[in-house]
């Protein structure tokens, strides 16, 4: 093969994997059929039943969650090892540098540990189609593990170019767990706030929501404020509250849930709001819903969005 050809060949392979602007290319392709493979799904929900059965209690799984942060802790976790692989690298490159190369890929392998345990509770509140993912993202970042421990393991026996040798292969395979997780987050929408748009999507004012008497006491029931869906709670000494129906955590409807103790918990993955503030008392959503303010006006009840 001439030298012209080899060039027109890696341009070709180059051209492949990027998108087309006709079509996507062969990268979202092929995480578009992960996403849509169903084949594993049954142990998927095995694994996820195994997940969320460890026994950690609920304030310690609210942590791991990032209820506290108020917003998801994996994605914190993760810059560590990710950080310290990168800096290895770099410095494997440099003549002299291999005990710093090697002391940063150590402390990547530990600070792998909690970043992945925090992943795992994440993913097992996530939907079918962001589990399928998930569970490649996981495994491309278990690789990675897998070949930083060889590689400190052949860099405590004095083989330095085995082992950095070992720490490019996880570098590779870093970055591509780091991609399906960027799509996981952007394309997917995992972990994020599902109801952040209800401030822009609310239009300013009062708006009516039924009569009063139209709400049954310590009931959930939904309305709209506009276009915008809420749940609506009237308790039994008159005060009604509405909260945004669509949960932060995965838009589930929480007029489908159920109301005890002044809060409401999605039926979908057990958060649990206050309807006073909408203030996210319990995981796994780690955003506060958006809520209304209510007036009753001769028997009929009106709301606005609380700025």
């Amino acid at each position: 093969m001439s030298y012209s050809q080899k060039l027109l060949a890696c341009a070709t392979a180059v051209r492949s994997v990027l998108p087309d602007p006709q079509r996507p290319g062969r990268v979202l392709s092929a995480v578009d059929k992960i996403e849509k493979t169903t084949a594993l799904d049954p142990a998927l929900m095995r694994l996820r039943r195994a997940v969320k059965s460890v026994p950690i209690g609920e304030d310690l799984r609210d942590v791991m969650h990032g209820r506290w942060l108020g917003h998801p802790v994996h994605p914190l976790l993760v810059q560590v090892p990710i950080g310290t692989w990168v800096s290895a690298a770099v410095l494997d490159l440099v003549p002299g540098k291999r005990y710093t190369a090697g002391l940063l890929v150590g402390t990547g392998l530990v600070a792998a540990l909690p970043a992945a345990v925090t992943g795992w509770v994440d993913w097992a509140e996530m939907r079918k189609p962001q589990m399928r993912v998930g569970v490649v993202h996981a495994a491309a970042n278990s690789v990675a593990v897998g070949c930083y421990a060889a590689s400190l393991f052949a860099r405590l026996r004095g083989r330095s170019l085995r082992g950095r040798a070992w720490g490019y292969a996880g570098l590779a395979a870093v970055g591509a767990g780091g991609a399906l997780g960027g799509h996981l987050a952007y394309r997917q929408a995992a972990a994020v706030n599902h109801a952040e748009d209800i401030s822009v999507r609310t239009e300013p004012g009062w708006h009516p929501l039924g009569a009063a008497a139209d709400f049954p006491v310590g009931e959930a029931v939904r309305r709209t404020v506009g276009d915008v869906p809420v749940v609506v709670v009237r308790e039994s000494g008159g005060a009604v509250h509405a909260l945004a129906d669509r949960c932060s955590h995965m838009a589930g409807p929480l007029s489908e849930g159920k109301v005890s103790d002044g809060c409401v918990r999605c039926p979908w993955h057990g958060s649990v709001f206050r309807l006073t503030d909408g203030w996210n008392v319990g995981g796994p959503a780690t955003s506060p819903q958006p809520a209304f303010e209510t007036r009753n006006v001769d028997g009929r009840v009106e709301a606005r969005l609380n700025q």
